[in-house]
């Protein structure tokens, strides 16, 4: 039973999430070897949407890390890789206008966005203890800890539940924006940021069936103890 929980709950999502990253790394390497016709890099695509979308309190930056592009709210920081930043690349598109989009989200205040910037904190919590209770749990028998270890993975799974919609939403704009600004073309140009875009989607759906992996997992052990 033990090995079958562990099998279905851990083994298979982890499984999942190493197809989901390289799935998302192999559309990046092949998008970025293609130039897009509008010749923009990405930070000139995020600033261009940015300003059509007459949001002018939001920088465009750029940082160090491979894939590392994301939207700070708390600082209105649109930070994007060297890669994404200054090439001119169907990914560098595809990447600098999904992360504009949660530029926008924010300025519109689209409510999954909301929701998941006031559970951050919580969730930062959850994630810098659960490593010490899990420790505690299974290595020093004090199995009471699970069940702290259960409400730290209930709140991780609820935040990458939140997530989903944040991301989906984001890309979504992105696509439509791109389209009705010309940046990229009908066609091969829209179906490959499509693409980029769907597979860097498939994260994000592997970190939420993580998350309730883990948490089934807990479940189950601690119904066992119990039993």
């Amino acid at each position: 039973m033990f090995l079958t929980h562990w099998l279905l709950y851990i083994g298979v999502p982890m499984i999942l999430g190493l197809w989901a990253q390289a799935r998302v790394s192999g559309a990046f390497a092949k998008y970025a070897r293609i130039r897009s016709s509008s010749g923009m890099t990405g930070a000139e695509v995020a600033r261009d949407i940015l300003n059509a979308a007459q949001i002018h309190d939001v920088d465009v930056v750029q940082v160090d890390g491979w894939l590392g592009d994301h939207y700070d709210p708390t600082q209105k920081r649109l930070c994007l890789s060297t890669e994404t930043y200054s090439t001119p690349s169907l990914a560098a598109v595809g990447i600098a206008a999904h992360e504009t989009g949660h530029a926008i989200q924010h300025a519109r205040a689209y409510a999954p966005l909301q929701w998941r910037m006031t559970i951050v904190p919580v969730t930062q919590v959850a994630s810098q203890i659960l490593p010490f209770i899990i420790f505690g749990g299974f290595f020093f028998g004090f199995f009471g800890l699970l069940k702290i270890g259960v409400l730290c993975y209930l709140v991780l799974t609820v935040f990458q539940l939140i997530t989903l919609p944040v991301e989906y939403d984001a890309s979504r704009r992105a696509k439509i924006i791109l389209s009705q600004m010309g940046i990229v073309q009908p066609g091969e140009e829209a179906a490959g940021v499509r693409d980029m875009l769907g597979a860097a989607a498939l994260t994000y759906v592997a970190a939420f069936i993580a998350a309730l992996g883990n948490l089934l997992y807990l479940l189950s052990l601690t119904s066992n103890r119990r039993n």
